[in-house]
């Protein structure tokens, strides 16, 4: 039986770019080489793309090769340049392991629709507005489920600052890990905090501080097909969650521990799913997706964000909800490519 023919896009020009290659290393450690047949698609920070030999740390070094994605659905698959010639290698499937803007945000699914390949995750749609913050918060809202109170900062706007009730967050409406996210505890450090989100999205969220703990579910599947991790949670010792800026996010984070499966109560643990799952439903999403939600002291549950290609690192949240569920990373790739193509779990 012929191996499925799997790229595995890696990199990007987002500031996760480093957290896509590392992604990318423990897919590598846990993809079944006897089903499948890996094309490692590296793009570098710069933008180029690359067929390499795979990603370890030192890949854009490599033996590569430049390559590009190619819209034309007669190609269905890519192009890559060799002694001056351009020759093609088609794909089966394709894993966009890539995490923030133009990754994780509708653009490399909108160029993989083009191209007529499928793909695992989230489809242009859903990618788009789970990426926005501010989006998501009001089509979660519009469907019943409970977020944290808001206002939008456009672009060469500000805010009053006497309008607000301290603490509040102010992070950029479309980036990922923590970058550019700040807690403002007085009024005096809010315009700063608004310029340091500008630095990675021109349009600012500030939010309400939730009182709670925050806490999180894996979510693979397609409606109404979705299956569970166990939730897990943050316990923080001071400030924020931020364990992708890191120095050595491997061997765990200065401020916060990650408990899975999560030390809430039995009755908690399943309104946790049942809104993860609703909230994957509300906002189109598809093959996998992290819900990250707050669980306050009187039992509800508001969404945070959804990541709808989360990290599948060593330290990474996601593999290690659904291994505690009894789904090792090895399945969990199977399922997905599974539903990539056909739509549901063979």
């Amino acid at each position: 039986m012929d191996r499925l023919k799997v790229g595995i896009i890696f990199g990007g020009t987002s500031e996760e770019h480093p957290v896509s290659v590392k992604s990318a290393q423990e897919i590598a450690r846990n993809l079944d080489t006897e089903k499948y047949e890996p094309f490692w698609i590296g793009i570098t920070k710069s933008g180029a793309w690359q067929l390499c030999d795979g990603p370890d740390a030192d890949w854009e070094n490599g033996d590569c090769r430049p390559a590009a994605l190619s819209p034309d659905r007669s190609v269905h698959g890519l192009l890559v340049l060799e002694q001056g010639q351009y020759k093609t290698i088609s794909l089966d499937v394709v894993l966009p392991v890539l995490h923030g803007k133009l990754g994780e945000d509708g653009a490399t699914q909108g160029l993989l629709e083009l191209s007529g390949i499928p793909y695992a995750g989230c489809d242009v749609q859903s990618s788009a507005l789970c990426m926005d913050k501010s989006l998501a918060y009001l089509v979660a809202g519009n469907a019943g489920i409970a977020t944290p109170n808001f206002w939008i900062v456009p672009p060469d706007e500000n805010i009053d600052p006497g309008q607000l009730t301290y603490p509040v967050f102010v992070k950029p409406a479309r980036s990922g890990s923590s970058f550019g996210v700040s807690k403002v505890s007085h009024k005096e450090e809010l315009q700063s905090a608004v310029e340091a989100a500008r630095q990675y999205d021109s349009k600012v969220l500030v939010e309400e501080a939730v009182v709670g703990s925050e806490v999180g579910c894996a979510v693979l599947g397609n409606d109404p097909d979705l299956t569970v991790g166990e939730p897990d949670r943050i316990h923080l010792s001071h400030g924020f969650f931020k364990i992708h800026q890191e120095d050595d996010p491997e061997s765990g984070s200065e401020n916060s521990t990650i408990t899975v499966p999560a030390d809430i109560s039995a009755e908690s643990r399943l309104l946790v799913q049942r809104t993860a799952k609703a909230i994957y439903r509300a906002l189109g999403c598809s093959g996998l997706a992290r819900v990250d939600m707050f669980l306050r002291e009187d039992g509800t549950v508001l969404l945070n964000e959804v990541n709808t290609f989360p990290g599948m690192t060593s330290y990474s949240r996601y593999p290690r909800m659904m291994a505690a569920a009894g789904l090792p990373l090895a399945e969990v790739i199977d399922r997905t490519v599974s539903l990539a193509l056909t739509g549901k779990i063979q």
